[in-house]
């Protein structure tokens, strides 16, 4: 069937939102584009028969930013965009999680979603877009999709009227924003929600999350009005991989007895063992594959026992519910809201600038901290404007953590979305860069699991971040919250800090992170069809409890940053100059700017509001730095002491290098303590030495003392000076000889040579 080109259009958050289809990519199951302002994302989408042997659902999310979208070219040698950068991995999970749990159990077709950004405006991101994209493009087809769903995002703005909570804000809007959230969401309610947050109280992040349901219907409208055009029939197809209800019942009947006992052993891993064994002993009585049958006998029977395993895994989870929802008995025998043991510790490695062990249970984190420097922040290049990450976190899930033997290769799209959960959450708490100049990452390497890693991973980057000395606002700790329901989804609990099983078997896996303050961070992944807001509420209620008392154990371990950064770590300061000053600092070539990097062995880095950051492991080096940055940037001041270089002696005093281009006279008198017969006898030309600022008058010069820059000789009760020394009273007897050393030169002649 030929689909015409149709255009469906509706005004929403303040920008309309186009969605049209039937004039691109006409061989595909299905194509849209969408577009929201002047961004505009394509999404296709083709279905296939399965692969054979498949027992999974195996749909694919693509999506990419195409930097000719924006006018701009990509990087490197090929010119050429190439593997997804972060942003599109992040984007590509954010599609999938509300999508994947509306296609009914047992389909395993393949189902193929590309999203590509075709034009991109700079101010509308189009991952929100991309989310819509896919989900109309679903809709409009003949797949058993059970949606649609709508994604959008809410942004709170400050304005001199007051918070104002904005649909799908532009790139500016979210610059005055202190809450980024992202929800996906149909009919029945809300499925997805990402959220990075600066400590917002519960109440107002369901005001925000309220806001943005409202959000979702606008859009699904836009949908449904699409899918009234063009839709087709769902159809289910001939693929469905489904337990034959036989098969289950013999299933049931084996192994449901022992299943309820062996799943109330309280060690994972003498759990795992006895659900292993009671599975090999059940296919082995029951299902076994016919060896010495037809090929077609022999085939049939191992699809058979396929099936049944299928079936054991369904048992499974059916009496792990049951035990939770009847009887409150956890797999690992908690309650409903109790959280596992906790253990922590900080300063567990010597050479780190920061780092802490954390674990919950089977669950156990090693967390590094390290500062850098500007040099070492991140720079982000994409559709959006280009943007540099003075934090980011790296999460690393190894296979032994989980008792394996796997692959080892680089992080996938897994540690990815956690890295980037955790390091949202903790952004909220970092002090900002007028405070705190340094760039900091943080690594979390998982070297134990058993649910909500992620979670860990924030708790043991907080214990991290206070032990490196980064002076947080307050500290973070996350928890995650499961759902589990009966047979007949009536009744249902929520269940604290829950294990990996949990997680497989429940509903819901709601990770929420925060302070005493508020939120930080969540990220829901559902597989029922939604939640409501009150729901949410309650969710909100038990994780803020369990939240308080890890932050409790936390602040006994440690109840605040150290007053001091690591030893290891490069010292730092920040100070401003005048924009116009840059050139002179940078110098002819950077000529000067890499003399003061090598004098000093510091690096100074220079940005264009005129922000200089001077960094050295040598906290003394760099101070020096700064005095000389700021005799060459800024007027100097009375009192400053810089470390300057003797360029010429005279008979009355020597003439210092403060800065290059700038130097003082420093006068006989105060060279030294005491008395001082040739200015030769105390300072040489090239010679570097400390000088104290006495004098700038009204024409410029510089009056120095070294002197007064060296610490008092003992005994000494007031040296040269008024008190004594070349010019002062008690020391009168010398001023004649002085005077005549000099007198052939003349005061106006004297006055003259240090003006030069």
């Amino acid at each position: 069937m030929t689909i015409e080109h149709t255009i469906v259009e509706k005004e929403i958050g303040g920008r309309m939102m186009r969605i049209e289809t039937g004039q691109v990519a006409r061989l595909a199951s299905a194509c849209v584009l969408v577009s929201h302002g002047d961004t505009t994302v394509m999404a296709s989408l083709v279905r296939a028969a399965p692969r054979p042997g498949l027992d999974f659902f195996p749909m694919q999310i693509d999506y990419r930013e195409k930097l000719s979208a924006g006018g701009k070219y990509p990087g490197g040698f090929r010119k050429r965009e190439g593997a997804p950068n972060e942003k599109e991995v992040l984007t590509m999970r954010m599609i999938d999680r509300p999508i994947r749990p509306l296609f009914p159990d047992g389909f395993i077709e393949e189902i193929q979603v590309q999203c590509w950004v075709m034009s991109h405006d700079g101010e509308n991101d189009a991952d929100v877009i991309a989310g819509t994209a896919a989900s109309a493009v679903l809709a409009i087809s003949d797949a058993p999709f059970q949606g649609p769903t709508a994604t959008v995002r809410v942004g709170r703005v400050f304005t001199d009227d007051g918070v104002v909570h904005v649909l799908n804000p532009t790139n500016s809007q979210l610059e005055y924003s202190d809450i980024d959230l992202v929800i996906a969401g149909h009919k029945d309610g809300l499925n997805m929600i990402e959220v990075g947050a600066a400590e917002v109280p519960d109440e107002e992040v369901l005001d925000a999350l309220k806001f943005g349901q409202e959000g979702v219907d606008q859009v699904l409208g836009l949908i449904d009005e699409l899918v009234a055009k063009v839709g087709k029939e769902k159809n289910l197809g001939d693929h469905m991989n489904l337990v034959p209800d036989d098969v289950m019942a013999e299933v049931t009947k084996f192994a449901e007895k022992d299943m309820i006992e062996a799943r109330q052993i309280k060690s994972k891993s003498e759990r795992g063992n006895a659900v292993g064994a009671l599975k090999k002993k059940m296919l082995d009585a029951c299902f076994q594959v016919n060896e010495s049958g037809t090929p077609g006998e022999w085939e049939a029977s191992k699809k058979r026992r396929s099936q049944a395993s299928d079936g054991f895994r369904k048992l499974e989870k059916k009496i792990t519910r049951r035990l939770i929802v009847e009887k409150g008995t956890r797999a690992d025998g908690r309650a409903y809201a109790e959280i596992r043991p906790l253990e922590m510790h900080v300063g567990k490695f010597s050479r780190t600038h920061g780092s802490a062990f954390f674990q919950r249970g089977e669950t156990q984190s090693l967390v590094s901290a390290t500062l850098g420097t500007a040099r070492d922040e991140q720079i982000v290049d994409g559709l959006m404007p280009e943007y540099s990450k003075k934090f980011y976190l790296h999460y690393n899930f190894p296979p032994f953590c989980v008792g394996e033997a796997g692959r080892i290769m680089g992080p996938g799209r897994r540690e990815v979305g956690h890295g980037a959960l955790a390091e949202r959450s903790l952004l909220g708490i970092l002090p900002g860069a007028d405070e705190f100049p340094y760039t900091v990452r943080i690594v979390s390497d998982i070297t134990e699991s058993n649910g909500s890693s992620s979670m860990a991973s924030v708790c043991g980057g907080c214990l991290a971040l206070m032990d490196a000395g980064v002076p947080i606002k307050n500290t973070c700790a996350g928890i995650s919250v499961g759902r589990f329901t009966d047979d007949n989804d009536e009744n249902e609990v929520f269940v604290t800090d829950i294990i990996g099983e949990e997680d497989f078997f429940g509903d819901m896996d709601f990770k929420v992170s925060g302070t005493r303050e508020g939120i930080t961070g969540i990220q829901l992944d559902l597989k029922a069809r939604g939640l409501n807001l009150d729901q949410v509420k309650v969710i909100f209620a038990q994780a803020n409890v369990g939240r308080m008392e890890i932050i409790e154990q936390m602040e006994a371990t440690i109840p605040e940053p150290r007053s001091e950064i690591s030893r290891h770590a490069p010292r730092m300061i920040q100070l401003r100059i005048h924009p116009e000053k840059i050139g002179k600092l940078i110098g002819p070539g950077g000529k000067t700017i890499r003399a003061l990097q090598d004098k000093y062995s510091v690096n100074i880095d220079v940005e264009d509001d005129g922000t200089v950051l001077v960094s050295s492991v040598n906290a003394e080096n760099v101070e020096r730095a700064e005095a000389e940055i700021g005799a060459i940037c800024e007027d100097v001041k009375v009192g400053t002491i810089y470390e300057g270089k003797v360029v010429s002696v005279k008979d009355f005093g020597a003439f210092i290098e403060i800065a290059p281009g700038t130097d003082g006279m420093c006068h006989i008198s105060e060279l030294a303590y005491g008395y001082v017969d040739k200015v030769s006898d105390v300072v040489k030309v090239g010679d570097e030495c400390k000088v104290k600022v006495l004098l700038v008058d009204d024409q410029g010069r510089i009056k120095l003392s070294r002197r007064q820059a060296m610490p008092k000789p003992e005994g000494d009760e007031g040296g040269n000076g008024p008190e004594g020394g070349n010019e002062g009273e008690e020391g009168g007897e010398d001023r004649p000889k002085r005077r005549r050393r000099r007198g052939s030169r003349g005061p106006k002649q004297e006055e003259s040579t240090a003006s030069e």
